[in-house]
Formats: C-alpha cells, structure tokens, sequence
C-alpha cells in the first residue's frame, strides 16, 4: 500500500514524463513546403464548337513562411507584405483555391437599401428576384456609404488599392471598382440593382462541368456581328460585368485590380484623374474587364497555345449558343445574361438558357446609349435612308430639267 510520500513521488514522476516525451508545437519543426503545383497544359486545338480542352492551375503559389515569433511563423508581418508587389499583396491576402464551393453570397450595389423609404418601387421586385430564387444566400445591396467601410476592413493592409479606390471621381468608376473588390475578398455572385434573377444561380453551369474544377463564370454582353459594330460597342466579343458569379481570390479579379489600381494612381500622381463619363467604359468597365480576361485566356502561366500557335480571340466565342469552358471559366452565351436584347442572336427571356434578365434602368448611361439598334431596325432605317436620297436625288433632277426648258 502506498504511503502519502510515495504517491506524491508517483505522481511527480509521470508529470515530468508527460512534459518531456509529449511532442509540443513550440518545438516541433515545420513542415517543409511541397513546391507549387506545376501547370498542366493540354495541346489539343480549341475549336468554335468544342469543349476547350485547356486546364489552368487550380491552386494558388504557396505563400512565403516568416520565421520568428509563433505569433509570426505562419503570417507576414504587414510591412514585408506592403513591400511585395501589388500582385502578390492581393494574392497573399485573397489566396485562389478552384476546388472550394462558390460561396453563397448574392453582392448588388445602390444609393439607398430595400429598407429606405428611399429605395426606387421600380428595384423592388427586381432586387427581391435574387432572394426569392436563392433562399438559402445571404443577400446584401450595399450602399455607397458602406461600400467605402468594406473597402477599408478588407483591403486595408493594401494600401494602394484603398488609395485608388478612394481617388476615383466618379461614383460609377467605384461602383465597378467594387464588384471586383468584393468577389476577389468573398466571391460570391454580383449583379446590378436592375437585374433580374430567372434561375438560382446553382442551375447556371451545366451537368458536364464540375464546379470544383470551376472559378469564374461570366456572360457575354455583345456579339454584333455586323459592320456598324464599333457604334455601339468597345470590343467585337464583349463580357458583360453586370452580372459575374466568382470564387474568392480568382486571378481574373486579382489582374483587373491590379490594373485599375495603377492606372488610378499612375494619373493621380500625374494630376491627370479627370475620367468622365465616357471614360468608364474602358476604365473600369466592360472594355477593360474583357480585355483583362482575353489576356488571361492567352497567358501562358495557365494556357498552353495551340500547334498553330493561335491565341484565343473573340472568334472563339462568336455564335457560341452553349456554355464553353476555357480552363477553370466558363462563358456562358449571350442568351444567359442578356436575354430579350433583340442582338447578337440573343434568345428570350423565356429561353431554357436565360438566367439573368438586364433591364437597364439604373444605368449611368443616357437612354440613347443603353440599348444597340437591332439589327432588322439598322437595316429598315438604311434602306429609308437610302430611298429618301433616291427621292431627293430625282426630284433635284426633275427640277433641274425644267429650269433648263
């Protein structure tokens, strides 16, 4: 039996065993980094009508480790991270990983909330579509007021891009300017105030495709396929950013970021930031966004080009009435955001592919601008034209004959 000093001693002795032999974290040595994931590239020739065979990288570069103290081993420390360059800010602090869900956040923007007297009757119903067709979503419109906080929480260890943010002059250039910001930081769905939500947005990609191989999904805004294309449009094959369905981090709202930042600030430090109003477009927006996913498309960091060497272009997507993948982005026809436009070979708002109807009512645009003339309404008003000249002509004629008698 043991006495009270031998059971003291007993217990003495297996604390000590325990602190000694029991692996602590303190002590432990760190795992070494496996080396990034190398890109895989397909050589298979991407056609108008197949399925791109083209994979991008699925996961983002490993982010450099700081030693030191356990509260800076696995973090670093803001001043290292302002240091790097703005690319590499944005993906340390918004890291890409294409196998994680599309978070279920629906993010639209607006002067007032559903819950002002002020909000607009005419956004009611529309703004009430994205709840109604997801139920399960949390649901934010976000005023401008509040916007500007959110920037400030989630981007504030880069400074540079809550400089830009801040600088721009225009509501407008913000507005866009915060789509990206916020699907880069939550991912996520955007879309403009005066849309309207036809199909939950879990229904947006098709059975063949695997979300988890999945980053980005877009729509195409405009296929003019017609000579007076430059009237009305910026770029020949243009994606609309009205309505854009991301995961957090993606590379394609890291670029255009990256772009408008140092544009922003290149022209605010040059005292040049006047932007107006026709500016916008290529600014912040549809121009620049389809040039920045073009770019990505052709960046060999992800895409392998094809025997002959071809790049992707808007002939790619020309006519396309499907969905294509293009390594971990998926274009969706003109018919899924842009139902009812009467263009582009644009289907109904009733079509099985419309899933998000635009009506343009809260644009910035004046109304002679925010709608492209059919194509059927261009060819009647020619053909008026050129029979009123023919009219002109002969009577200019008939006049001239009898002065001459």
């Amino acid at each position: 039996m043991f006495s009270p000093r031998r059971a003291l001693i007993l217990v003495v002795f297996i604390v000590l065993c325990f602190f000694f032999l029991y692996p602590r974290d303190v002590d432990s040595p760190k795992p070494t980094p496996k080396p990034p994931t190398p890109v895989r590239k397909s050589k298979t020739t991407m056609t108008r009508d197949q399925q791109p065979a083209i994979i991008a990288e699925s996961k983002p570069k490993l982010v450099p480790v700081v030693r030191g103290s356990s509260q800076s081993q696995q973090r670093l420390t803001i001043d290292r991270l302002q240091k790097l360059p703005l690319r590499d800010q944005l993906e340390y602090q918004f890291p890409y990983v294409v196998e994680s869900k599309f978070p279920a956040f629906i993010w639209q923007t607006w002067k007032y909330t559903p819950a002002s007297p002020k909000f607009e009757d005419k956004f009611r119903k529309t703004e009430a579509s994205w709840t109604e067709e997801h139920p399960t979503f949390v649901h934010e419109v976000i005023t401008d007021q509040v916007a500007g906080h959110l920037v400030r929480h989630l981007y504030g260890a880069v400074p540079a891009v809550l400089e830009a943010y801040q600088a721009l002059p225009l509501n407008i250039l913000k507005a866009d300017f915060f789509r990206y910001l916020i699907l880069l930081a939550r991912g996520g769905v955007y879309s403009d105030i005066d849309t309207s939500a036809l199909k939950p947005a879990t229904e947006w990609l098709p059975n063949t495709f695997k979300p988890n191989q999945v980053g980005l999904v877009i729509g195409i805004e405009a296929d003019p396929d017609r000579p007076d294309w430059k009237r009305w449009y910026s770029r020949r094959i243009q994606f609309c950013q009205w309505t854009i369905q991301s995961k957090p981090g993606h590379p394609v709202l890291r670029e255009i970021i990256a772009n408008i930042t140092e544009s922003t600030l290149k022209l605010k430090k040059a005292g040049k930031l006047h932007i107006k109003h026709n500016d916008v477009v290529e600014f912040t927006g549809p121009a620049v966004w389809t040039d920045i996913i073009f770019d990505f498309f052709n960046n060999p960091k992800y895409y392998a080009k094809s025997k002959e060497g071809h790049g992707i272009d808007w002939r790619v997507f020309t006519g396309m009435n499907r969905p294509k993948q293009v390594g971990d982005v998926v274009v969706l026809p003109i018919t899924s955001f842009s139902p009812g436009v009467r263009h582009s070979g644009a289907g109904e708002v009733d079509d099985p592919q419309a899933y998000v109807f635009h009506s343009f009512e809260g644009s910035w645009k004046p109304e002679s601008e925010r709608h492209i003339e059919p194509e059927e309404d261009r060819l009647r008003r020619e053909n008026d034209d050129k029979e009123m000249k023919e009219k002109e002509e002969a009577e200019r004629k008939a006049k001239g004959q009898q002065g001459k008698r």
